[in-house]
Order: C-alpha cells, then structure tokens, then sequence
C-alpha cells in the first residue's frame, strides 16, 4: 500500500500568487487532480512524483482573457484551444466573441466539452458571431443583433458565458452609428455580465465614407454606456479610434472611467504597439488583464480550406500581424515597458479570475482549488522584441512557458506557434 500523501510534487520554484499574496519559494504539492498544499519545504517521500523546478517561476494558472478558438466555425480565425491553452502554458481561455446565441451549443459541443484547457466565452452581441473574424462587415448591423435571443442564450449559460463582447470603431460607426453599441450594452445589463468592448478601427469605412462620425469621439460616447466592470479593451492599438486620440495624447476620458470601475484588457494580438503604450503608461492607462489576442490571421498556421486566401485590403487589415507572440510574450513585453514582474502576474491570474467572476474557484493555488498551475522559464539575458510597427524593443528578461498542470494533469508547452526567442 502506497502511503504518501501527494500525487505530486513541485519543489524549490519561485511561487508568486498575488491572491494569496505569496512571493517566494515554495513547494506545491497536488492530490486528486487539486491543491494539496503550499509549503516552504514539503518532504519528497511524500509525493508519488516529485518535479524539479527552481529557477522557475510558478504561478496560478495562466488566464488568457482574449483568445479566438471556434475552430472550423470561424474559418481561418479560429485556432485550436490547446495549442493556445495548455501547450502555452495557459489553462483557462476565454474566447471573445466567436460564440453566438445561434452557435453557442456548437462551441459547448465541439469546443469546450472536447478540449484540455478550460474555455469559456464572452458571448457575441451579435447573431453570427466571429465569421472569420467579423470579415463581412454587413453582417453586424442593428438588423443582425437580437437582445431577447441573446440574453436568454447567455443567462441559460452560465457556467460558460461569462461576459458579452461588442465593437466600437468607425467602420461600423461610420456605417450604423452607435446603435450597435447601444444594444450590446442592454444585452449585458439585463443578463448582468460584464461587456468587452473592442476599440481600434476593425472594418474599413464604406464607399460613403465616415458619414460624418470620427473616429476620435468614440470613446467619450461609449464609455457613458459602461457600468463598473466592464472592460476597454486593445488601450495600446496602433488603429484609429482607440486610447489615444489624433494628438496623441491619452483620451481625459479613460482616467475617469478607469477610476469609476472600468477595467483595460490589452488584448494585444497584432494591434499591440510599443509607441502607443509608451504614450498610454505615464498617463496612467496600466492595464488590469492581459489577453493575448492569437487568431488566424496574426498566427502562422493553415487556413482550412475554402477559407479566404487574403482580406480584400491585404496588408493593410488590421487583423494581419507577422511579429509572433503569445501570452508570456505579452508578459514580457509588459515588462520591458516598466511594470515589474509582480504586477504582470495579477494580470494573468487573480484579475482575470475576478473579471470572471471565478475568483471562488481559479486564479489562485489555493488548497482545494484544482491543480490549474503555469511554470515558466524566466530568462535573463537580452531579448529582441518587435510589434507589427516593427518596433523593436530589447528586453532584459523573457517569459517562456515550461509546462503547465490543468487539473493535475501535465501539459508541455509544446505549441508549434509559440515564438522563439531573439538574441538581441
């Protein structure tokens, strides 16, 4: 009969768990696929498996707040949940907007019941959901959003809707005005989740042009639709219509919705800029989770087939990207910027568990929560860093995922589409 008390042991890493305000070394050992205990040193006997891991850092498991996994319904969007969730070292995804109330039994079926990472959703305001990444603009008018549908699908839903997502750009401004956006944010309110908002110009403007809308009051029209909560989403997008206005110079306005309770997700993807953040971070705009924003088309993968070979405007959509990243990229992006270390970890870990409402359950290694644990390498040395700008930034640290436990179960961070790191 086997005695020891642990199926597994994580000994000598660098524990930083802002929730349970740790930041030292720790073991952590696991039993029954949960957090077993968090101690300053746990005997080896007791544990049927003991992994080395000093020089490490160990943290809660990774939150990607921003990720794009309907896989095949989204076309060239949509990746594989694994190969952004558990092969990065990432245990918890939250696909924003692929999802609909039309598509929704789809992702439970196909997506989430069928994947090794934990997915969850912020439902689409919209009726089709992400085609392809919202790539036939006509199809998001107010004609395709039903609020009564898609309230009903998201409250019926709980355990995997988890927030509403919606857009605020001149390419649909310039086409339908702020409607949408209206009817988005009733959405929220009556299935009281928090609404993500995409900002940054995402659809090219009609043959008609602006229609009299600019790009640059948006956001002061939008954010009065906001409630506590809610959540700003791309503040460091290189597109029009975003943070940061013609001047450039930090909207007053993002300060004050900051401080009423509104939260900034960076959703990088290939919207990311260094110049942009540069401006945003003295100004105050310090984000409060940290998606990554991996799709189709910033993320060297194939296209299923019969999928779009290009957008009509090729190079110039802002979906495109060719500077490869992932989500301990961003971390080390943050990083590079100024934000130390232990407040980049809060945004991949209790933040977003807040932002979920799932602070009860992930987020955090507390014992009895599963064993949901991200272990990355932390490199010193001088790193090449680069956003779809092409600036460059040479960072002094990187972030590279080793391998994460989801539920207890081990997962190498072998994702072909994680980026290799660039001696600078």
């Amino acid at each position: 009969m086997d005695n020891r008390r642990y199926d597994l042991l994580l000994r000598g890493g660098r524990v930083i768990c802002p929730a349970s305000r740790i930041d030292g070394i720790r073991d952590v050992a696991v039993r029954d696929g949960r957090i077993a205990a968090v101690e300053e040193a746990i005997l080896p006997s007791a544990a049927a498996e003991v992994i080395d891991v000093s020089g490490k850092l160990v943290l809660p498991g990774m939150i990607d707040t921003h990720a794009h996994v309907y896989q095949y319904v989204t076309g060239r969007f949509g990746l594989n949940p694994d190969m952004v969730g558990v092969r990065s070292g990432v245990t918890t995804v939250v696909d924003q907007g692929g999802p609909s109330c039309m598509t929704l039994p789809g992702f439970r079926h196909f997506i989430v019941e069928r994947s090794d990472t934990q997915v969850l959703a912020f439902l689409s305001a919209y009726l089709v959901g992400g085609l392809e990444g919202h790539f036939y603009p006509n199809l998001y008018s107010p004609d395709g959003v039903d609020i009564d549908a898609t309230v009903k699908s998201a409250t019926e839903n709980r355990d995997l809707v988890r927030g509403i997502k919606g857009h605020a750009e001149i390419g649909g401004f310039a086409r339908w005005g702020i409607k949408v956006m209206e009817m988005a944010a009733e959405i929220s309110r009556r299935a009281d989740l928090p609404l993500y908002v995409h900002f940054g110009q995402l659809w090219g403007l009609p043959e008609s042009g602006a229609n009299g809308e600019d790009a640059n009051t948006i956001m002061e029209r939008v954010i009065p639709l906001l409630r506590p909560g809610d959540v700003l989403a791309h503040p460091f997008t290189r597109h029009p219509g975003g943070f940061i206005n013609e001047e450039g110079v930090v909207h007053p306005i993002i300060r004050a919705a900051m401080d009423a309770g509104l939260k900034v997700d960076v959703g990088h993807g290939s919207h990311f800029s260094y110049r942009v953040a540069r401006a945003s971070l003295p100004a105050g705009v310090i984000p409060y989770t940290l998606g990554a924003d991996m799709h189709g088309y910033n993320t060297e993968v194939p296209k299923p087939a019969g999928t779009p070979d290009e957008h009509h405007d090729d190079e110039n959509h802002p979906f495109l990207g060719q500077a490869r990243f992932s989500l301990t990229q961003a971390m080390s992006s943050m990083m590079a910027l100024g934000i130390p270390l232990e407040d980049v970890v809060p945004m991949v870990t209790s933040h977003p568990a807040e932002m979920l409402r799932m602070s009860d359950r992930i987020g955090a290694l507390t014992v009895g929560f599963a064993a949901d644990v991200s272990v990355l390498h932390d490199d010193s040395g001088r790193f090449l860093l680069r956003d779809n700008e092409d600036t460059k930034v040479v960072a002094d640290r990187l972030l590279r995922p080793a391998f994460c436990l989801r539920a207890g179960k081990r997962f190498e961070a072998d994702s072909p589409i994680l980026p290799r790191a660039i001696a600078a």
